[in-house]
């Protein structure tokens, strides 16, 4: 037989053992619920997915830190009532809060939108 032939058929069986090896992949992760995680998904670090090093991750986690503090400081400003099993912005509360702030002292009768 000539080389071609030989390669050929070289190419034939390897194509069917992937095949077959795949299939056998399939059935077993099936059989026994596995989840095989993707190569990627264990390359990027949760805690650096932009890939940041030293001191510009230190930077960057202070000012997110510092965020998060600020926004937790203006969330818990904002006055809520609990209305019907939920929580609402108390809107009463803001309207005075606001004629406080004006100076007047006296509750404004027009209708704010927040």
């Amino acid at each position: 037989m000539s080389w071609v032939v030989l390669m050929f058929l070289s190419w034939i069986l390897f194509a069917v053992f992937a095949f077959l090896f795949t299939r056998f992949v399939g059935y077993m992760k099936r059989e026994q619920n596995l989840h095989i995680e993707s190569l990627r998904d264990t390359l990027i670090d949760k805690d650096n997915p932009v890939g940041l090093y030293g001191d510009e991750l230190e930077k960057l986690k202070q000012h997110q830190q510092e965020a998060q503090r600020h926004l937790r400081d203006v969330i818990s400003k904002i006055p809520v009532i609990q209305k019907d099993g939920r929580f609402q912005i108390d809107e009463e509360a803001l309207r005075l809060r606001k004629a406080a702030s004006n100076g007047n002292g006296a509750s404004d009768t027009t209708h704010d939108t927040v």
